[in-house]
């Protein structure tokens, strides 16, 4: 009988990574400008407008309160997986929305109630993140783009490491505990480069 474990060398097979989708900047605003007229286009876009802009969880969108924005700083306090904190940075367009969709909507959908949730729905209670995933979606359509709020937060990431941010940035803003996890985004922008050379030069 063998004492030696024939199978100590072999290596176990890489565990397959699925890539993230990530929609163009043009599909992005494309998105962002589909959400107009209607009764709640003042909080969809704010919310869109923040997820993109900070890389969010649904989950972590919808349980925004409000005193986690700092609107004059241009922050969010996020809680993410495993009760871990961040502060994640906005623009001050993503801030000017936000501003007007708590100036000119929220008050009016909370209908003299209080509520500690940033996003409110049409009943006055804190919107789900199902949700929010079907309005999403439903904006998604009216433009012909499949999106989904994991999309979008893909989105986020594939284009700060395509206009040069650095992986550790990358990382704190998603709310990674592991840089691992980030580097995915590495071969996604590595796959989009090489389509574009195949596509134009000459030789390719």
């Amino acid at each position: 009988m063998r004492r030696e474990d024939p199978s100590e060398n072999l290596q176990t097979p890489a565990r397959w990574e699925r890539l993230p989708k990530a929609i163009s900047v043009a599909d992005v605003l494309r998105l962002l400008e589909a959400i107009e007229g209607g009764d709640l286009a003042l909080r969809d876009l704010a919310m869109l407008e923040l997820m993109y802009a900070s890389g969010l969880r649904v989950s972590e969108l919808v349980n925004l309160r409000v005193e986690d924005v700092n609107l004059d700083a241009g922050f969010v306090r996020v809680i993410g997986k495993g009760s871990r904190e961040r502060v994640v940075p906005v623009s001050e367009r993503t801030i000017g929305n936000v501003r007007k969709y708590m100036k000119q909507l929220r008050s009016s959908l909370l209908k003299g109630k209080e509520s500690p949730y940033l996003f409110i729905s049409l009943r006055g209670t804190a919107l789900t993140r199902q949700r929010f995933w079907q309005t999403i979606k439903e904006y998604g359509r009216r433009v012909g783009i499949k999106v989904s709020p994991h999309v979008i937060r893909h989105s986020f990431a594939t284009h700060l490491l395509e206009g040069g941010a650095d992986l550790r940035s990358i990382q704190k803003m998603l709310g990674h505990s592991d840089i691992s996890t980030t580097q995915i985004y590495t071969k996604v922008t590595s796959d989009r480069l090489k389509k574009v050379y195949e596509k134009y030069h000459p030789r390719a």
